[in-house]
């Protein structure tokens, strides 16, 4: 499947994509910004695809010859710039895959479409290379610059490109693709929603995760009995979660639903809007010897963790000052 008509939500951005097509009125450049796993590459390649389609309708056909060839990302005309660096888009990837390129005509195609994904790794070098054949494309030429963050590129890049902002996508429409698509159980669905917020791409792995499954279960019983523990036993906890490939932020993601479901929990008295529904009798248990402050404390503990990782600040110490702050204000 690869359809305008398959993209979940994002609304905004399907119309204005099928609309260019359709008044041919597409951009020389475009960067679609969003979190990873949104969907962007997605979208560029359903783009790509559409734009190059022989029957130049605002849907890919998938049957003439050029869908086919971009199906199996073959079509010589959609050109996915690489890099070796894993954290660096440099001048020289930059030089060779797209402005030695660019002056070439088509092979087999109206357009010739570059797309680079991680475009917030480019070296302002490299982005000032870039610039030069922004500021003069050829009429054929179509860049699509993906980014998961857009203060990292420069002014001058942004102004000559037509900017896309990708949404939140509805829990509703998430949990529906989930249970339908993936066939995942209701409460599991739930669970995945919660963390992915509003991020399709991030909840189908989620879904399809059973390390997200096993790491789910240890931070709940680090939760259950944090208050029985020696700080060494948790920090040996949490040293754990270093071995699994997940990233740090989707645990403290799993910590902070925990403690909102305890407030919410205390505040309500109501099982049916938890996430962890199922563990209600250690949520019932900490909300009713946690004070309100405590709760949004240690919320807030939790936000200030991430931004601290974030900032690259020493792994163990934030963890350790984390955990303080849980096991004070869990009293």
């Amino acid at each position: 499947m690869a359809y305008f008509t398959d993209i979940i939500g994002q609304e905004q951005i399907k119309e204005h994509l099928q609309n260019a097509i359709k008044l041919n009125k597409v951009s020389h450049a475009y960067i679609i910004n969003g979190e990873k796993s949104s969907g962007k590459e997605f979208i560029a390649n359903i783009f790509a695809m559409a734009l190059q389609c022989e029957k130049g309708d605002t849907e890919p056909c998938h049957e003439c010859h050029s869908c086919k060839q971009s199906l199996t990302q073959n079509q010589p005309d959609i050109i996915r710039v690489t890099h070796e660096k894993p954290n660096t888009i440099g001048v020289e990837d930059i030089r060779t895959q797209i402005n030695a390129d660019i002056g070439i005509k088509p092979y087999s195609s109206p357009r010739k479409i570059y797309i680079m994904n991680e475009g917030e790794k480019m070296t302002p070098q490299a982005q000032n290379a870039l610039l030069k054949t922004l500021e003069e494309p050829p009429e054929y030429a179509v860049i699509i610059i993906l980014t998961t963050n857009l203060n990292s590129l420069l002014s001058t890049i942004l102004s000559r490109c037509v900017v896309l902002n990708m949404k939140p996508v509805k829990d509703a429409h998430v949990k529906k693709y989930l249970m339908e698509e993936m066939q995942i159980p209701d409460y599991k669905a739930d669970i995945c929603v919660a963390f992915a917020r509003g991020n399709v791409g991030k909840a189908r792995l989620l879904a399809a995760s059973e390390e997200f499954d096993n790491i789910k279960e240890e931070a709940i019983t680090l939760l259950k009995y944090i208050d029985d523990m020696e700080i060494s036993e948790v920090n040996a906890a949490i040293k754990k979660i270093t071995e699994y490939k997940i990233d740090v932020n989707d645990y403290l993601d799993i910590l902070s639903i925990w403690y909102r479901d305890v407030l919410l929990f205390k505040a309500t008295n109501d099982v049916n809007h938890l996430i962890f529904k199922g563990e209600i009798q250690y949520i019932k248990k900490t909300a009713g010897k946690c004070a309100y402050e405590g709760i949004e404390t240690i919320i807030e503990a939790l936000e200030k963790a991430k931004s601290r990782l974030n900032a690259n600040v020493n792994f163990d110490l934030t963890m350790e000052l984390l955990l303080l702050t849980i096991k004070e204000n869990q009293q």
